[in-house]
């Protein structure tokens, strides 16, 4: 089931949403995410800046995330899958260093020495290419609201289960498709292509 023709175009699809919404900045997850929030940003004509988080993989199987840190060191961890999984937060506390160090790498090369906006009592639209978990998205919402923002949650596609945990975290949710059956956000679009750091600095300039 493809909905959307390529990032681009689902931020566009986006923008066409978001349009009545009155907000001070946007802001993408990287990497993907940017892609989708440039395309609102510049449709909204507001600023564009980034929120960094960091998935933490489960040992043997990277991509099923047990939750994320983001750039405070704080952690939201998925307790059920930690339960299901038998794991202990204090053996995993190597991978949040380890992640915590590819954050901070990461918000240095794509932000190539500019402050990151002011957040503080503003209207922000979080934007990310889709959400399968949320543990990533959650991470960056929790993020946003200990530095005083307000948030409206704006993806192309999120899987009902991740919309569960975020809808009463955010001031507003503004969600294009929700299917049913939901294993990666790749499989909603023709053209998913990876989003290298280079890309992502073009695209904040």
């Amino acid at each position: 089931m493809k909905i959307f023709k390529d990032r681009q175009s689902a931020g566009q699809l986006l923008a066409e949403k978001l349009k009545d919404i009155k907000a001070d900045i946007v802001l993408g997850i990287p990497r993907g995410g940017v892609v989708v929030a440039k395309e609102v940003a510049n449709e909204l004509k507001l600023p564009l800046d980034i929120v960094v988080t960091r998935k933490i993989g489960a040992p043997g199987q990277e991509e099923l995330a047990l939750g994320a840190v983001d750039a405070d060191g704080q952690v939201v961890w998925d307790e059920t899958l930690l339960a299901q999984l038998e794991l202990r937060v204090k053996n995993l506390e190597f991978r949040i260093k380890e992640e915590r160090k590819e954050l901070v790498r990461r918000e240095k090369l794509y932000r190539q020495g500019r402050k990151p906006l002011d957040i503080e009592n503003k209207e922000v639209v979080l934007v990310d290419d889709g959400v399968a978990t949320g543990a990533t998205t959650l991470s960056a919402i929790k993020y946003l609201k200990r530095h005083g923002a307000k948030i409206i949650l704006a993806v192309p596609v999120a899987s009902r289960e991740a919309l569960d945990k975020m809808e009463n975290e955010v001031e507003k949710l503004v969600v294009l498709e929700i299917p049913g059956n939901f294993a990666a956000v790749g499989q909603f679009y023709d053209e998913f292509l990876a989003v290298f750091d280079q890309e992502v600095i073009q695209l904040l300039k």
